[in-house]
């Protein structure tokens, strides 16, 4: 009777496990619109919005990537951190880069690092950083640019891993441009130390919507304040300004999910008419 009892078990973990696994290979597109606008509108911006790749654990190929985004209409594409955090899986990395670019975004690709990313240090965070480079990524740490949608100011403002402590809000807005304001970051807590810093939207990651919930995620009370407030995934608020927080596409430690499924995101952001001055380059 134990011996049977002892196989039941055994098949039931095996089957919870290979469920679990293949959970990770469920991957979501979600289209979110924000039309927050307070005046005029002048136009949208649509956003592919992609994070956690976690590269050593991911189940959506390159070409799989593609296949699910090359109908739609991209005009500007975030990636809010945690590609990888082993040297070798660098070259890894080139296959999504490539699709990211055959998707041509109109306004380009903008980048934050996240705190797996930091794993890399010195010489290897630099290639890291030179092979996001090479393919048409803007790296953003701590600094902000400047993009014009029908003559509005657009800042794209990257404000590096809170998590790690490399935040540095001061350095992430010097110099902004009256305009729409989107913030990428990594890890999502920094929100709640933005009361002095507008934002029109923000988007980041980290959480990976908990990737295994029992049926919570109890493991990430200490991944901050949001987490112990059970916002770890989707469209949320703070102080009357929306986020978006990724369920992420890769996964760390074991790869498998529960109560979570991976996710590309893809958002509609209203462009408000909050500057008169033309873009000087037209």
């Amino acid at each position: 009777m134990f011996m049977l009892l002892l196989i039941s078990f055994i098949i039931l973990v095996a089957i919870f496990i290979f469920k679990a696994y293949k959970n990770t290979q469920n991957i979501i597109v979600r289209k979110i619109k924000i039309d927050n606008a307070q005046t005029e509108s002048v136009s949208t911006l649509n956003i592919l919005h992609l994070s956690d790749l976690h590269l050593e654990n991911i189940s959506i190929s390159a070409e799989l990537l593609y296949e699910k985004l090359k109908d739609e209409a991209i005009d500007l594409i975030a990636l809010t951190g945690d590609f990888l955090d082993r040297k070798r899986t660098i070259p890894k990395l080139i296959p999504y880069l490539k699709v990211l670019n055959k998707l041509n975004p109109k306004y380009g690709i903008y980048t934050v690092l996240g705190n797996h990313d930091y794993v890399l240090k010195g010489v290897d965070l630099q290639t890291l950083i030179g092979t996001l480079n090479k393919y048409n990524c803007n790296v953003l740490q701590n600094s902000n640019e400047t993009i014009y949608i029908e003559n509005q100011p657009l800042n794209i403002i990257g404000i590096d891993d809170f998590s790690t402590h490399r935040s540095d809000l001061s350095s992430s807005y010097q110099s902004i441009k009256k305009g729409t304001n989107l913030v990428l970051t990594h890890d999502p807590n920094i929100v709640l130390n933005m009361k002095k810093y507008d934002f029109d939207y923000l988007l980041a990651g980290h959480f990976h919507g908990g990737q295994i919930c029992y049926p919570k995620a109890y493991h990430l009370a200490k991944m901050g304040k949001l987490a112990k407030m059970n916002i770890i995934k989707g469209l949320h608020a703070q102080d009357g300004r929306p986020f978006y927080i990724s369920e992420g596409m890769g996964q760390t430690g074991v790869n498998i999910r529960v109560g979570s499924l991976p996710e590309i995101t893809l958002h509609q952001l209203s462009i408000e008419k909050k500057n008169a001055n033309l873009n000087p380059a037209i």
